[in-house]
């Protein structure tokens, strides 16, 4: 299989359109019991048997936290503009709350000033996922009390950072923190089954968010925040009525139960009827809308496939979930996937990128794609040292191309950090999945640039030069 060329990218993209990697606390740090560290739903959920393939943990990972000096010359070697990585919570509280642990915002410190001295800009998400155990021990996000202890936790992060840091993404993916991890079958952290809770974890995060932005902006009027949605585009199986009723409820739960609140101020008609058989909203108290919809300097937008979907029956409300709505996703027609089973639609990210722009023209604010990657069974490194990865081109090609689509349409799209620097932990799917541009081979944790990295350092090397 012949790479596809970075040339044509090149000459389409606009001048200022600025590149990063991104990674995540949990996925690469390692060393969760070290320098005063407290432990996270994660550490607690990947203990439990079963919980994940193969029984994996987050306990070693990549071992960022001892290998960053490695790790930033990788990216500075790369070439890209930026740096997306996310801040352990239960590093600097560990418990949650109370006073910051010095040593844990002490990694941070320095491996901002690594990043800087390799002339790379440091970029803060501070939840990824990885909320203090102890925190859920007292309710977690479906307690309101939550949200004020992350924005407490954002004061104290920006403190530290904050004359070094100057692009901060409060929380990444609530659909996948709330939704996987409260509403749905119990698939991610902490793994608990809830209707009306799962909407008020929901709520919580997003009020989160609004609290951590004012936070933020009372520290510093200049500095870029915003928050990180993976909004789908969702299509129906069949032009069946069933099939397009179910997609417009999944499009309601997994959307617009996030971009209405934070772009409008509401949660809307739709969002309201859908739950109203499992929730009264009765967690939304007066100015907490406002709150939310505060105006962010940036929208990123994680893409990496469109969810086809066919209706399915309901459970009865008093045993229903957050996330049964009728709609169960199924495999896309005539669509080449991932190794994971993840469809490869380019033109799918165009229209979910369009489709943003034309709902929400006037209270958008640009967008920046912050996660975008693809992952692959095949990435091993062969008795040359070599790891040769042609689809994941393939698809940062495609959907590069598909950025660009919509830009040239009018879309504003500021910048693509691509998913993700090196091998991870997947979460609920342990080690198995490799989404990286650099090969980590755990047993020894030996970092191999794979072929996509070499791709995309010829393409931003190329951008430098034709930019001199």
């Amino acid at each position: 299989m012949t790479a596809p060329s970075w040339r044509p990218l090149v000459a389409r993209l606009p001048d200022d359109f600025e590149f990063g990697v991104a990674t995540s606390a949990a996925q690469i740090e390692g060393s969760t019991d070290v320098d005063g560290r407290g432990r996270s739903i994660w550490d607690v959920f990947a203990a439990q048997p079963g919980a994940t393939r193969g029984g994996d943990t987050p306990e070693v990972a990549c071992d960022h936290y001892v290998r960053f000096p490695e790790d930033v010359r990788l990216i500075a070697e790369l070439g890209v503009d930026r740096y997306r990585f996310s801040i352990a919570w239960p590093r600097i509280q560990p418990t949650g709350t109370g006073s910051p642990s010095q040593r844990g915002l002490d990694f941070y410190d320095r491996l901002v000033d690594e990043l800087l001295a390799a002339s790379v800009t440091p970029d803060v998400t501070l939840f990824h996922w990885d909320l203090p155990q102890a925190l859920e021990d007292l309710g977690g996000w479906p307690e309101r009390d939550t949200a004020y202890r992350f924005a407490e936790y954002a004061g104290h992060v920006m403190d530290r950072l904050g004359d070094r840091v100057h692009r901060w993404m409060t929380m990444n993916e609530p659909l996948s923190a709330a939704g996987a991890g409260y509403g749905d079958l119990g698939q991610h952290a902490p793994g608990r089954r809830l209707g009306h809770g799962a909407l008020a974890a929901v709520h919580h995060m997003l009020l989160g968010h609004g609290l951590a932005v004012d936070s933020l902006r009372s520290r510093s009027a200049r500095d870029e925040i915003g928050i990180v949605l993976n909004p789908p585009p969702v299509r129906p199986l069949t032009d069946s009525d069933d099939d397009r009723q179910a997609a417009d409820r999944l499009h309601t739960s997994s959307v617009l139960l996030y971009t209405e609140p934070l772009l409008r101020g509401s949660y809307g008609q739709a969002v309201t009827d859908l739950y109203a058989p499992i929730s009264d909203f009765s967690f939304v108290r007066d100015g907490d809308l406002p709150l939310i919809s505060s105006p962010a300097d940036f929208l990123g937008v994680n893409y990496y496939f469109p969810w086809t979907v066919t209706a399915a029956p309901m459970a009865p409300p008093e045993s229903r979930v957050m996330n049964d709505v009728g709609a169960r996703i199924v495999d896309t027609p005539g669509s080449e996937n991932t190794s994971i089973g993840w469809a490869i639609k380019p033109q799918a990210f165009t229209e979910l990128l369009t489709w943003l722009d034309e709902e929400y023209r006037g209270v958008l604010p640009p967008v920046v794609i912050t996660e975008n990657g693809s992952a692959w069974d095949f990435d091993v490194v062969d008795e040359r040292g070599r790891c040769d990865d042609p689809r994941r081109i393939d698809y940062l090609a495609s959907h590069l191309d598909a950025v660009c689509d919509a830009i040239d349409v009018g879309v504003d799209v500021r910048g693509y950090y691509a998913w993700s620097l090196m091998d991870n932990f997947e979460w609920a799917d342990g080690y198995a999945p490799r989404f990286g541009l650099v090969h980590v081979d755990y047993a020894t944790q030996r970092r191999t640039p794979k072929m996509s990295y070499g791709w995309l350092q010829a393409l931003l090397l190329e951008r430098r030069s034709a930019a001199s």
